[in-house]
């Protein structure tokens, strides 16, 4: 590792500084910025908005910046150390064709990949409108009534329908039974959920569920002592009982590759009062019998093959559907239609009232973080392809499977099952080992069957090899010249024109099951016959775009989202094949480039942070605040204090804390916070003794959720661990640290990073997230990968890996300065908009002033509209909607404190921008200031009725006491938003999530 060199300002260190930061120090706009917030220098500044005591120790040691063009150069030769090979190992990872207008148009289009959540949905429609599609696909392949926004993998999918079958159980039973043909790598995350919660697993076959044997037989993880697990309770008055199972999962088709009619065992498991799960695989549902019309309750799997390059794993969009009566159980967002204020329809997130942000230790899950972007293109892919051009895909390589079997039992081999989709398993008995080795000096990759074990822990976690079994999992990818190779490797003395394809596809014959034939249609709407052309998708395309806000056009100045720049140059590796075209189980010496780039990125964040080691498997700040906090739980049993299970959380965190902590198995006892914002000291001394013998940990965010560096950090650290506890300190916040103070260094233990903030990965309107965990150094044992650590925490080895090319490049282009930088400068911009905004609207919290100072914020303030409440009527929200007509994407809206809006600009933004909206918070407080003087009704003014559309406008009639120009608030190229106001009460009343519901037209 390459020492800092903060004195080097050549050109090359500070080209992409000079490029990502908005102003920099020393230029007259950031004068400006300082004499506007009183501040002598920006190291005063500093100096001012940060605790006594908590500066970092030593510089970040990471290497000196280099411009884009040598990071790109450096980077390529890390990829080149990947090996791109021809991958048939299945395995719920496939070769696709990504359409270029959508690999062009979405993947690498801002407008979409730099949109946020959707939670302000009248600025959001294009994106809502694209994951009804979405819904819809997936509603309808699975014969389901409803699905969510997307999951993060289909393993977690898995685990997070284990958990909602678990809530919802007809018995007593703590059972969960798995069919013993599911994905080895989605048994071993299911391992790592199950023991929290107090469920125990059995992997057996579908024969043994369904009539009883699975209770005396088969693979059984340990159940914890107590009757229920946090977050998850045993009905009241119900007696627990462990070998009574409540839900099933069924994988369809097969690892193996059979495709098996399981309607008789769903419906004994059915009357055994077992929910059944099916993880069944998208495109085989364009050809087979869906789990709907099977018997499934819920369905899980992956769209990783509508569109999505394997990526070394990820990022794909899992999903998740279930039958109507177990919608509001159902984990994730949920896109539903409504209307607008003018009786249009409009799109909004639906029934929120289920995640963390609202229900937080109760609620159906702790993902925040979904994948939407991989969603929208796998929607868009079925909207390009429509009904038939997805059989005719399902259908050719079902084709090439049968015709790839029938050879290689002309040529002897033992195909094991009669019936296949797109993958056969042959038993080649001891010959094994000389075709994968044929098979690797050939350029190609064989599928290696494995079977569950718990004590084994590689690259597919938790298995097993099972000698003498080959698979081959065919894909859209697969030629018939790849078949001819495919046989070659298995008779390779044979006389290649002896064996043509063309000849055995005559002698082939399906090997679907004609009971399993699919009859029933799907993806009826107009919106899927219509754009089959390029130019219909891509004008498409740009109407759904132009319908939403993305950083593309506008700061989106969201308090604890951190909405930066993201860089084109950091985004370009993510599509180069030496990434994208490599398969998570693919053989260690073909990922080489990703283990460098893994570990460099890892060394780097442990730089930034002060912490021993990372795990970059979790594939969502969720997922690494659930890893983190199993971390803390291994080590505590390690130490013979398996007993403590008590976490504190202050009442200001972010839901998916104590969401995450109910998930962990952990007790949730929140913790006041005083008048000033700040985590109350004596009340955490109450509750670390109150809860002495049992504490395991306290989750803490820093900077405070509050936007502060609250001073009380280190006595709070020390207090925990005076206690027996571990301190875990959010890594959300972490945009306000760089270079200046380390977690690792003033007390926290663990710590989780949100790549998708700090380090510049794209929100992608809802999704992809990365989540590294950071531990301290005698946690380094427990992290998930380590022999002996908690498991697997997500699908792949590495998560979301194609997208950590974008967080490395960040970090190597800005080097240790210019991460300093960033934070230095997160933390002026956000003071200048609390200073210039004070006097109209007060910042709620900042840390005690000092020498006659401003107190001040961190890199985010609350603005405090409470009193305009009490005074007009406004509220926060119509702040808000009235900011989309001035263009404006809203701030944070009531979080973490009721009736206010918190406000990160984050380090991108130019003074012109800042002041920009300044100005249009300042109009919007003189229109406030109308209805103080009754000059408009506190029910028809310009905020009320924000936001306002263009045809809204231009009606003959206008009955409102303010003018059109007034409610246009027109400006430098301005954006209409599509739809006004929308009604949420009406939309959940009766959600309506799917096209077919909805009755529509698009």
């Amino acid at each position: 590792m390459v020492d800092p060199v903060h004195a080097d300002c050549s050109a090359s260190s500070t080209a992409f500084l000079e490029r990502h930061l908005g102003n920099t120090d020393g230029i007259p706009d950031v004068e400006t910025m300082l004499r506007a917030v009183g501040a002598a220098s920006l190291d005063a500044l500093i100096d001012e908005a940060l605790a006594p005591g908590i500066a970092r120790s030593q510089d970040m040691a990471l290497p000196p910046a280099v411009d884009e063009d040598a990071a790109l150069a450096e980077l390529r030769a890390i990829a080149s150390e990947n090996r791109v090979c021809k991958s048939y190992i299945g395995q719920g990872y496939y070769g696709t064709r990504t359409p270029a207008v959508l690999l062009r148009n979405v993947l690498e289009n801002p407008a979409w990949y730099t949109a946020y959540t959707p939670y302000q949905a009248e600025i959001s429609q294009g994106r809502l409108e694209a994951l009804m599609w979405f819904q819809t696909l997936v509603a309808e392949l699975t014969a389901l009534d409803v699905a969510n926004a997307s999951m993060l993998d289909e393993a977690t999918a898995a685990a997070e329908a284990m958990a909602m079958a678990f809530r919802l159980r007809r018995t007593a039973g703590t059972t969960f039974l798995v069919d013993a043909e599911t994905f080895p790598q989605t048994i071993a995350v299911l391992r790592t959920r199950a023991e929290p919660l107090g469920i125990a697993l059995r992997v057996c076959s579908i024969e043994a569920m369904g009539n009883g044997d699975a209770m005396a037989h088969g693979d059984t993880t340990q159940v914890p002592d107590a009757a229920h697990a946090a977050g998850v309770p045993v009905t009241p008055d119900v007696p627990v009982a462990p070998d009574v199972p409540f839900g099933a999962l069924l994988q369809y088709p097969g690892a193996s590759g059979i495709v098996r009619d399981d309607r008789d065992g769903i419906a004994a498991l059915h009357a055994r009062g077992v929910l059944v799960i099916v993880a069944a695989d998208i495109l085989a549902l364009a050809l087979l019998t869906p789990p709907g019309e099977l018997g499934a309750d819920i369905a899980i799997g992956s769209t990783q093959r509508l569109g999505l390059p394997m990526g070394n794993g990820g990022p794909h969009a899992a999903y998740m559907a279930c039958r109507k009566e177990l919608m509001r159980a159902l984990p994730g967002r949920i896109v539903g239609a409504s209307v607008d204020t003018h009786g249009q329809i409009a799109y909004r997130l639906a029934l929120q009232t289920r995640e963390q942000h609202i229900r937080r230790d109760k609620a159906t899950s702790n993902v925040c973080t979904a994948q939407a972007l991989p969603a929208i293109v796998a929607a868009m892919y079925a909207v390009y392809h429509g009904p038939e051009g997805l059989r005719r895909i399902a259908s050719a390589i079902a084709r090439r499977t049968a015709v790839l079997a029938q050879g290689l039992r002309e040529l002897g081999q033992t195909v094991v099952h009669a019936s296949a989709f797109d993958t056969i398993t042959i038993d080649v008995g001891s010959a094994s080992s000389s075709i994968v080795e044929r098979a690797l000096a050939a350029g190609v990759n064989l599928g290696v069957p494995t079977m569950p074990d718990v004590h084994d822990v590689h690259d597919v976690p938790g298995t097993l090899a099972m000698p003498g079994l080959l698979r081959i999992a065919l894909d859209e990818t697969t030629t018939d010249a790849d078949v001819e190779a495919l046989w070659a490797l298995f008779a390779p003395l044979t006389a290649p024109d002896a064996f043509r394809y063309a000849d055995v596809a005559q002698r082939a014959s399906t090997l679907l099951p004609a009971a399993l034939e699919r009859h029933s249609s799907f993806l009826q709407h107009p919106v899927f016959h219509r754009h089959h052309s390029e130019t219909a998708m891509l004008r498409l395309l740009r109407r759904l775009s132009d319908r939403d806000l993305a950083l593309d056009r506008t700061m989106i100045p969201l308090g604890s989202c951190t909405m930066k720049l993201n860089a084109t140059s950091a985004m370009l590796p993510m599509t180069w094949p030496e990434f994208a075209d490599i398969h998570p189980f693919a053989p260690a010496a073909q990922r080489q480039g990703y283990a460098r780039l893994a570990q460099q990125l890892g060394q780097w964040l442990c730089a930034a942070t002060g912490y021993a080691g990372v795990s970059l498997q979790p594939n969502a700040g969720s997922q690494g605040e659930y890893a983190g906090l199993l971390v803390i739980r291994a080590w505590q049993r390690a130490q013979g204090q398996g007993h403590r299970n008590v976490c504190l959380i202050p009442a200001s965190a972010h839901g998916t804390n104590p969401a995450s902590a109910a998930l962990a198995g952990m007790q949730v006892v929140p913790v006041a916070c005083d008048a000033q914002g700040n985590v109350d000291l004596d009340d955490v001394r109450a509750q670390c003794a109150r809860h002495a013998d049992r504490l395991a940990a306290m989750m803490l965010t820093y900077p405070s959720t509050h936007g502060v560096f609250e001073d009380g950090i280190r006595t709070i650290c020390a207090l925990v661990h005076q206690h027996g506890g571990r301190v875990y300190i959010d890594g959300a916040n972490m945009n306000a640290m760089l270079g200046l103070c380390a977690p690792g260094e003033f007390g926290g233990d663990v710590s989780h990073l949100n790549l998708h903030k700090t380090f510049a990965i794209p929100h992608g309107g809802g999704g992809p997230g990365v989540g590294p965990v950071c531990v301290a150094q005698d946690l380094l044992p427990f992290l998930p990968g380590e022999p002996g650590g908690i498991g697997p925490v997500s699908a792949a080895p590495l998560g979301n890996a194609s997208v950590l090319p974008i967080s490395w490049m960040y970090c190597r282009m800005m080097g240790a300065r210019g991460l300093r930088e960033a934070s230095r400068m997160a933390i002026l911009h956000a003071n200048y908009l609390s200073v210039r905004l004070r006097a109209h609207y007060p910042t709620l919290y900042t840390r005690a002033p000092v020498g006659g100072k401003p107190g001040r914020v961190a890199h985010e303030c609350i603005l405090d509209l409470r009193p305009l409440r009490d005074a007009t009527g406004i509220t926060a929200e119509d702040v808000a909607k009235r900011l989309m007509d001035y263009g404006f994407h809203a701030p944070t809206l009531s979080f973490p404190v009721p009736g206010t809006l918190m406000v990160e600009p984050t380090e991108s933004e130019p003074i012109e921008e800042l002041d920009r909206f300044i100005d249009a918070m300042v109009a919007i407080r003189e229109e406030i200031a109308h209805v103080e003087r009754g000059e408009w009704p506190r029910d028809d003014n310009p905020l009320r009725n924000a936001p306002h559309t263009a045809p809204t406008l231009l009606a003959a009639s206008w009955m409102h006491p303010y003018s059109r120009e007034r409610a246009a608030a027109l400006g430098r190229d301005k954006y209409w938003p599509p739809v006004g106001r929308i009604d949420n009460a009406q939309g959940d009343r009766k959600p309506r999530c799917t096209l077919g519901a909805m009755g529509e037209p698009a």
